[in-house]
């Protein structure tokens, strides 16, 4: 399907908001060096655009009403895994080898097929959605989205519900920050994989040693005028400007919303925000070029490392948090060994050992202790393992309605002249 039908029936923010990602955001970029894609993607109305039904739901729940074909899990020992590229640990000398999967077969006899094909979460849903609304196997069993894709996949009813019976150890040592999501309480369909900071950073150089703490010295400090971004993911500077407010992103109002897209205009008008940016402001920071910037925590870990003026800070009025989360897709073949491979990752030892491979926060309770052991760097850093004080400012960005979605992103185009 091209480009311009899976787009066909999305209202113009929104579709404007989707090619943004692809080109700018975090859907353009590599794995290592950002984070995921946060473009929004098409829903119900794009389906049915693309002459694809969408799925049928139980009472709303967004449960298929024939979402699981026969497990074959017993039969066939096998599990077949999609992920993103570089985000999970590799062996120095053969990246072809992954520790924590060759540790999951030896345990378990289950073999596993690793894919990095999710490039980014609007093209991988492209690539899925002929298939699972058409009630067909996609020929995954497991798959990593971000929260906002695994929102919609549930409610689509192209998620399968988990037995709580094969995830005991992920049901007991998932960390209570993660436990209830607004698009998934009590962690029915999905466990995370990862998660994702927005924080603020600063060239210390370029600042000529001044500190930069808030969201509101970003947009007035008139040292900073002109050499300030913010990210071009609505989520990621909206949320944190609603937080400088004082307003929780998790229960803002359509007003809230609005003051905060009029805060942020009245720093573009005054040339207080230079622009807003994809990973891009990476590179502007790390040479002086700009000063201070919203800037994604997993980013920060490579800057600081080259470039010791870099710095970053927690606002003390918190910071946006977002996480990417193992999903079971409909019609998997082998619903049991991929309900057996995300307990396993919830295993403090093996979840030690993926965090530091891929650098980014785990949520899985007992990992720090584990992560010291084999890497005292990654467990000292709070980009990696937030203490608990930062761990207390994190929210989250609350799920959208349609009528929302298409709403905000239409007045964010205008703010950043998308």
């Amino acid at each position: 399907m091209a480009f311009n039908e899976l787009t066909d029936g999305l209202s113009e923010p929104v579709r404007k908001a989707w090619e943004r990602s692809l080109t700018s955001g975090r859907a353009a970029l590599s794995r290592r060096s950002v984070l995921r894609a946060a473009a929004l993607t098409a829903g119900a109305g794009s389906l049915a655009a693309c002459g694809i039904p969408p799925a049928r739901t139980v009472n709303g729940t967004g449960d298929s009403t024939a979402n699981a074909a026969k497990d074959l899990s017993e039969s066939e020992r096998e599990v077949n895994f999609s992920n993103w590229p570089l985000y999970i640990d590799t062996d120095e000398n053969d990246k072809e080898k992954h520790g924590t999967l060759e540790a999951f077969t030896a345990a378990t006899g289950i073999k596993v097929k690793y894919t990095e094909d999710v490039n980014d979460n609007v093209e991988f849903f492209g690539k899925v959605k002929p298939q699972l609304a058409a009630g067909q196997d996609t020929g995954r069993d497991l798959m990593v989205l971000t929260d906002w894709m695994a929102a919609r996949m549930i409610r689509l009813g192209w998620a399968q519900k988990l037995n709580q019976a094969n995830v005991t150890t992920a049901i007991t040592t998932i960390d209570s920050r993660f436990r209830a999501p607004d698009w998934d309480p009590g962690r029915l369909y999905s466990y995370p994989w990862a998660g994702i900071q927005v924080v603020v950073a600063y060239n210390r150089k370029a600042t000529k040693g001044k500190e930069v703490t808030s969201v509101a010295q970003l947009l007035e400090d008139p040292d900073l005028k002109g050499r300030v971004t913010f990210l071009s993911e609505m989520r990621d500077s909206v949320g944190i400007t609603l937080l400088d407010m004082g307003k929780d992103p998790a229960k803002f109002t359509a007003d809230d919303y609005g003051a905060a897209v009029a805060r942020l205009q009245k720093a573009v008008d005054n040339k207080q925000i230079r622009r807003f940016t994809g990973n891009d402001y990476g590179q502007e920071l790390s040479s002086g070029d700009i000063a201070a910037c919203v800037a994604w925590g997993g980013d920060l870990i490579q800057l600081r490392a080259d470039n010791p003026d870099i710095e970053f800070v927690i606002p003390e009025k918190g910071f946006v948090s977002s996480t990417d989360n193992l999903l079971i897709p409909a019609k998997a073949q082998h619903k049991t060994n991929a309900e057996k491979l995300i307990d396993f990752y919830y295993q403090p030892k093996i979840a030690a050992q993926l965090t530091a491979g891929i650098g980014f926060v785990s949520a899985v309770t007992g990992m720090p202790e584990e992560l010291a052991a084999v890497d005292p760097d990654s467990a000292a850093n709070p980009l990696v393992v937030p203490t608990p004080e930062m761990a207390a400012k994190a929210h989250v960005f609350r799920t959208l309605t349609e009528a929302e979605e298409s709403d905000f992103e239409e007045k964010f185009s205008k703010l950043i002249g998308a």
